[in-house]
């Protein structure tokens, strides 16, 4: 990273660094809040989990830079989390942290987390439980069209592939009576100003990050990691097994799959996680985007800071 100096933006400022997963966005996110005098609050819907340090990729304390990092391993790995916690503890901290002087860096991928930060969240039902293992037992075709039955619109929002959000769509109706997309209505964003950055990469360079993230996950001890877990309580009905590099493991472990197998599940399921990525981010408007193929990471901090200076001279 090359040798930068402070930069005086605006605490009143939240911003927000999105991109889809291996895109370097943490690395990036330390050198921006140490620019701007930042806290950085975590977005990434497995990160919140206690003991996923490599399935997660998550950034070392040395690499973390002194950077105050919020909501990162602060549940049981046996534990869940909803997004309306999250948008709770995010409302909190955004207080905190400008109380503080500093600018809050919300940085993440995770789609749904995002949009209940920037779009808002209704205050629906609780997760059935049962309802859910019924709805995950259905062929994933199945409940796409029972979707596109009962709320078309919420169907054309969410990727077919998508099957955490269909079948949230799909219990909400089946407890309400209502559709999703009607209550998603009644949702406000937080009352915040936020710039929101986008990351992109070249596709080819992306597929490579991604393979070489893999690698080094494996090398790092993951699937040591995934087994300790397993003993110490994570199991197949866990929120926390979902996370990618989790699930493959497992089946490592049980022996359904080879070591090189799992490697390449591992690369697959990441990639297919982009393109849903991918696909929310394209509906998002007002995202400065950034492309980061072939860049150095502190050309993309400068970008960034400069465009935050640019706003703050004309508040």
């Amino acid at each position: 990273m090359g040798v930068l100096g402070s930069a005086r933006v605006s605490s009143g400022f939240v911003v927000v660094i999105l991109g889809s997963t291996a895109i370097g966005k943490s690395a990036i996110a330390v050198e921006v809040a140490t620019r701007i005098n930042g806290e950085v609050i975590s977005a990434d819907s497995r990160a919140f989990f206690r003991g996923l340090q490599i399935a997660t990729a998550r950034l070392p304390l040395h690499a973390q830079r002194g950077i105050r990092h919020h909501l990162v391993g602060t549940v049981g790995i046996d534990e869940n989390y909803d997004v309306m916690s999250f948008r709770m503890s995010v409302d909190r901290l955004i207080e905190q942290i400008q109380d503080r002087g500093h600018v809050p860096l919300i940085v993440g991928g995770g789609t749904l987390y995002l949009s209940a930060i920037l779009h808002g969240i209704f205050a629906g039902p609780s997760a059935n439980g049962e309802l859910r293992r019924a709805l995950e037992q259905c062929c994933l075709d199945d409940i796409y069209h029972e979707l596109s039955a009962v709320d078309p619109v919420s169907a054309r929002r969410i990727h077919p592939n998508d099957r955490l959000r269909i079948i949230r769509a799909l219990e909400v109706y089946k407890l309400t009576g209502k559709r999703i997309s009607d209550l998603q209505q009644q949702a406000t964003p937080l009352p915040y100003r936020f710039r929101v950055f986008g990351l992109e990469r070249d596709k080819d360079e992306h597929r490579r990050a991604i393979a070489a993230r893999v690698e080094q996950m494996l090398s790092h001890g993951l699937v040591d990691e995934v087994a300790q877990l397993r003993r110490n309580g994570l199991n197949r009905g866990c929120q926390a097994y979902r996370t990618i590099g989790v699930r493959e493991v497992f089946d490592l472990l049980d022996k359904k799959i080879t070591p090189e197998e799992m490697k390449k599940r591992i690369v697959s399921n990441t990639w297919k996680l982009v393109r849903r990525q991918k696909a929310w981010f394209r509906r998002e408007h007002g995202v400065c985007w950034i492309d980061v193929s072939a860049r150095k990471p502190w050309e993309v901090v400068e970008e960034i800071v400069q465009e935050l200076q640019s706003e703050t001279t004309g508040v």
